[in-house]
């Protein structure tokens, strides 16, 4: 089995970490192991095969003529603004 470090987890997310484990009667690193657990069980895989019906679904009609260039672009607007509302914390 492979193991995890987590570095600059902020003090609040850990003491609800502990809270919760507490609450189900389970170490935190069970605790945490449970959420990731479940939070990889929910996702569906996309297969290559479905990729473009995929991204069909997302964006519909409005599908950007380089699709790939534009989910990296808005990734990286969404990254950008990310860092911003983290400074400002």
């Amino acid at each position: 089995m492979a193991a995890l470090t987590i570095r600059n987890l902020p003090d609040d997310v850990r003491d609800q970490l502990r809270t919760r484990a507490a609450k189900h009667g389970r170490s935190m690193e069970a605790e945490v192991r449970a959420i990731l657990t479940a939070a990889c069980a929910e996702q569906p895989k996309v297969s290559a095969l479905s990729l473009p019906d995929w991204v069909d679904q997302l964006y519909g009609k409005h599908k950007p003529k380089n699709t790939v260039d534009e989910l990296i672009a808005e990734r990286r607007r969404e990254a950008r603004r990310e860092e911003r509302e983290s400074r400002r914390k």
